[in-house]
């Protein structure tokens, strides 16, 4: 296997392999915010963590996922994000189902656990490519990912249908092995400011 569950850290922020003990963190981040009401995402509601966990899990153990909490400096789990769409056999991957407590959002958090994530992705595991994909519509998160350095690739027109029962258009993003050392420069430019 390409890609295996790890912990990775930085200075203020930690992944680590998601498990049932990061239930309780995880259903408390859930309600901060009620993520779970906008219709353009897929945040769990609090009664749903539970069995959100357990499918990343299965998904693990199918080899297309690699799931993490997202611990904050305290410690405490602030949100789930995975190595998703795992490609082995041509080390490429999806930075994807991220999502974080309200209260953290716009922290500074996601550029550094997307700088742990992409430089794992890059310098460990020499990706060819890491891809980012949202709703068309989800401006915040486009704006995240393009600020990360991330090039949009296309839009995948009727791509989805959302729980709500709309078509969802996907806007693709990536970063390619080659792109990685500018993307990296300006991520540690980003998290000196």
């Amino acid at each position: 296997m390409w890609m295996t569950p790890i912990s990775l850290s930085t200075e203020g922020a930690r992944l680590v392999p998601l498990t049932y003990d990061h239930t309780p963190e995880l259903v408390d981040a859930a309600a901060d915010g009620a993520l779970h009401h906008l219709w353009y995402t897929t945040v769990p509601a609090p009664e749903g963590v539970e069995q959100e966990i357990s499918r990343r899990l299965a998904l693990q153990d199918a080899g297309s996922m690699v799931p993490f909490a997202i611990l904050d400096a305290t410690g405490r789990a602030v949100g789930m994000t995975t190595y998703m769409n795992v490609d082995h056999a041509n080390r490429r991957v999806e930075i994807g189902s991220t999502w974080y407590r309200k209260s953290v959002q716009r922290t500074g958090l996601n550029t550094k656990i997307k700088q742990l994530m992409l430089s794992h992705a890059f310098e460990t595991k020499d990706a060819i490519a890491v891809e980012f994909r949202t709703h068309v519509l989800n401006r915040q998160s486009r704006t995240a990912i393009e600020r990360l350095g991330a090039k949009l690739d296309g839009i995948l027109r009727a791509h989805s249908i959302l729980p709500n029962g709309t078509i969802r258009d996907t806007a693709v993003y990536s970063i390619t092995a080659a792109e990685w050392p500018m993307v990296r420069a300006n991520l540690a430019h980003m998290s000196t400011r």
